[in-house]
């Protein structure tokens, strides 16, 4: 009767464990999930992912704006437009993923949004300022 019960503790404290290297530390982030349509995605995931392409998109747009020169509203809205673009082509069309499980495409289409609007205008108006004046 004592077997029955050490192995049931034993099931019990048994649970599934994240791999890990030899140093006990945790495997890094696959960079092969960033592409495939197969892989799982849970909500925190999938937006930390859009949010940072978003900022590298901010930042590169950014001083490419301000390096090149340009000025006006309208390359505002053309950043809005490709950021939004590239965003939604990632996840519809390279990961495929159902929408409808994250929220629906406004939530994920705003993930990282606003900061990245704050970044791309930060690098617009610094780089513009400090090489064109």
């Amino acid at each position: 009767m004592k077997e029955g019960k050490s192995v049931k503790l034993n099931g019990q404290q048994q649970q599934p464990q994240p791999p890990q290297h030899q140093n006990g530390h945790l495997s890094p982030f696959k960079f092969a999930k960033l592409l495939d349509p197969e892989a799982s995605w849970d909500k925190d995931q999938l937006g930390d992912v859009l949010h940072w392409i978003r900022q590298a998109m901010a930042l590169a747009c950014g001083l490419l704006w301000g390096a090149i020169p340009l000025v006006g509203g309208i390359w505002f809205v053309i950043f809005l437009v490709i950021s939004t673009g590239i965003i939604y082509g990632y996840y519809a069309m390279v990961l495929r993923v159902d929408e409808e499980d994250f929220g629906g495409h406004g939530a994920l289409l705003q993930e990282g949004l606003f900061a990245s609007i704050t970044l791309f205008l930060l690098a617009w108006i610094l780089v513009y300022s400090l090489g064109h004046f």
